[in-house]
This record gives C-alpha cells, sequence and structure tokens, in this order.
C-alpha cells in the first residue's frame, strides 16, 4: 500500500512538465532562434521583417489565445492572472504591430501562397485549442504562450532596434507568477488538459519557426 503514494510523488508535477516542456520545444531552443536569425549580416532586415509579419498573422488577431482562455470559467487566482495576461498581450500585440508598420512590406519570397496557407492553419489550429470544451486544455495553450513568449519577443526586440522603434518593457505576467499558478489549477485531468494545451501550443509556434527559417532559405539569391 506504501508503494502507490511513493509512486505519486515521484511523478513530476505538471508545473515541472511544463517548464520542462518550454525548455526543450520553446522557441529558445529551435535552431531559427538560437542560431540562425542574429547571424545572418545583412539578410537580417528581409528575416526581422518576415518574422514580425508572420508573428503579426498568427498572434495579431483578437481574440486570441489568452483572450479565448478568459472567457471560460476559472477560481479567482486563474482569473487574476488571466486578466493581467490578456491586459498585458494587448499591449505586447500594440508594440508588435508598431514594428510591422516601422518593417515595411512583407519580404518577397518564393512560394509566398503556401506560407499563408500554413501560417492560417497554424492560427485555425490555436484557435481550436483555445476554445475547446476540455477543461484546462486553453489555460494550459494561454500560459504555455506566455512562457513562450520571451523566446518571441527577443525576435520582436531585435526587429524593433532593426527599424528604429522603441523598445518597451515586457508586458505579459512573469514566468515565475506563471509556473506558480500551474499547480493551482485543479484535478489531474485538468492538469492532463493543461499539460495537452501547452504542448500543442508549442508545436505550432515550432511550425512557425521552421516556416520562417524555409522562407529565408528561400531567399537565398533572390
Amino acid at each position: 500500500m506504501a508503494y502507490e503514494p511513493q509512486q505519486a510523488a515521484a511523478r513530476p508535477s505538471a508545473a515541472e512538465t511544463i517548464g520542462a516542456l518550454i525548455g526543450e520545444d520553446g522557441g529558445k531552443s529551435h535552431p531559427y532562434i538560437a542560431c540562425h536569425i542574429f547571424s545572418r549580416g545583412r539578410e537580417a532586415g528581409r528575416d526581422l521583417a518576415d518574422a514580425v509579419h508572420f508573428i503579426a498573422n498568427l498572434h495579431g488577431r483578437q481574440p486570441g489565445v489568452i483572450d479565448l482562455a478568459r472567457a471560460r470559467p476559472s477560481g479567482a487566482g486563474i482569473r487574476a492572472w488571466l486578466d493581467a495576461a490578456s491586459e498585458g498581450f494587448a499591449e505586447e500585440r500594440a508594440y508588435l504591430m508598431r514594428i510591422v508598420v516601422a518593417a515595411g512590406p512583407l519580404p518577397s519570397t518564393p512560394g509566398q501562397a503556401a506560407s499563408e496557407a500554413a501560417v492560417a492553419g497554424q492560427r485555425h489550429a490555436l484557435e481550436m485549442l483555445a476554445g475547446s470544451d476540455r477543461d484546462g486544455c486553453a489555460l494550459g495553450a494561454a500560459m504555455a504562450l506566455v512562457l513562450d513568449w520571451r523566446a518571441v519577443r527577443a525576435v520582436i526586440d531585435a526587429a524593433a532596434q532593426r527599424f528604429g522603434v522603441a523598445l518597451t518593457p515586457p508586458a505579459l505576467p512573469s514566468p515565475r507568477q506563471t509556473m506558480a499558478l500551474i499547480d493551482e489549477a485543479g484535478s489531474p485531468g485538468v492538469e492532463r488538459a493543461m499539460m495537452f494545451g501547452a504542448q500543442q501550443l508549442l508545436v505550432q509556434h515550432r511550425g512557425l519557426w521552421g516556416l520562417l527559417e524555409a522562407r529565408a532559405e528561400a531567399r537565398v539569391g533572390t
């Protein structure tokens, strides 16, 4: 009888699991952010313009992932976090759009129609994820977005500097605040749904970085 409690105690918490997902599958570990975009020399301007246009295509519309998660019932602590995250992401969205305007038109790239279709599919997948009726799924996606946004922000800030837009302080809840709430979300079933939502959001983000990397390679010599 003592084995089962010991086994449960050894199982990683939801916060530990989501933290590991961010470390392994978040944007910071993707070659596009880790190596590619910050080592392109004169090509960096086109790459950064491309990146902010596509990030805006994925996350620049309302309602977004956090807004949809906020529309679901939640406890007081989660509600306060979602309120802060929603308000903060509105500021992040406005900052991103200022940079998109400063960056100018989307760089000409072979396969443009296919790229637009791919990011439209990613956006639809995020909308479905954030609108899921499975309790915890939308919240997990929202939390993963906030946690992974630090990597996205590195690209956005690099574009701001490149195109002469004043940097703004991050507006989202801190990783510490976010991680502290994950294990308060509820039952094991809710935690599993949160982990699924987080994982699937990271899948879509990695798809975006892969798409941007492929587009940068397609522009070589054009």
